[in-house]
């Protein structure tokens, strides 16, 4: 897909359950601008409230993924009177929402990182469920080298993704890392090339996207739980969840698709 250089910061798209964000600013390798960030998390709260969307898929437009927030703007700003500091902060975190709301939506998410992913634009990319990334993309943490101690829940979520050891490294040394390294890592699940990228990502956001709605948003609760309980709550949470979609009309349904080798067709009932 093609989106014109033209159009807003960030295009959103709606097809049979998946829902496309595409950072828009490919002259700038897709930084962040605050008009920018406002749209997205506008988006990410619009789909995550959209109970027919089943998947999100986060990419940028251009051969950028993201890299992280305008550095042009932050140097324009050195003569302007800064806002307070309580009014940054708010505005800040007002922003991060996108990376909460991605982790903590119904919807499966997916960034597919086409390219230079860095700063908070690889937080973003972290938040995500899946990250798929075209062998031509490069991952950075960035921050240190801006002066900046990083945002968008990068700390937390490397932390868990690749374990602390490669997170620290990631952090203090901001090294480049490559795809290949990025998937031995865990940091993705998959590399592809960037002629057969955009078919990979469609063809699992597609597969997700026909899954039983029930069963792939209790799924997904029970890795925030995981995250946030002790096992004992967690577990209780699980068999409930684990229950309720064994009373539905997709359980059924799956074991019949089953028996006679053929496509399930979910309805969410």
């Amino acid at each position: 897909m093609t989106v014109s250089d033209n159009e807003v910061p960030v295009i959103l798209e709606r097809t049979d359950g998946v829902a496309r964000l595409t950072l828009n600013r490919p002259d700038r390798l897709n930084a962040m601008s605050d008009a920018m960030l406002d749209l997205l998390v506008d988006h990410v709260a619009d789909v995550a409230a959209d109970e027919s969307v089943r998947v999100i898929v986060l990419t940028g437009a251009g051969r950028g993924f993201c890299v992280g927030g305008d550095l042009d703007a932050f140097s324009a700003s050195a003569d302007t009177e800064p806002p307070s500091r309580g009014a940054a902060v708010e505005k800040l975190h007002r922003h991060m929402r996108a990376s909460e709301l991605l982790r903590s939506s119904h919807a499966v998410s997916i960034a597919a990182v086409n390219g230079a992913c860095a700063g908070a634009g690889l937080s973003l990319a972290a938040a995500c469920d899946l990250r798929i990334s075209s062998s031509a993309a490069v991952f950075r943490s960035a921050f240190v080298d801006a002066a900046l101690s990083g945002d968008f829940g990068g700390t937390w979520l490397l932390t868990r993704l690749i374990g602390e050891s490669r997170a620290k490294r990631m952090a203090f040394l901001n090294e480049k890392i490559d795809p290949q390294t990025a998937l031995d890592w865990g940091l993705v699940s998959a590399v592809h090339d960037p002629d057969d990228f955009d078919a990979a990502v469609d063809a699992v956001a597609t597969s997700l996207a026909k899954k039983a709605p029930r069963a792939l948003a209790g799924l997904k609760r029970n890795f925030i739980d995981a995250a946030n309980l002790t096992f004992a709550e967690a577990s209780a949470i699980e068999a409930q969840r684990h229950v309720d979609c064994a009373r539905t009309a997709d359980l059924v349904e799956a074991a019949n698709a089953f028996l006679e080798r053929r496509e399930p067709r979910f309805t969410g009932s």
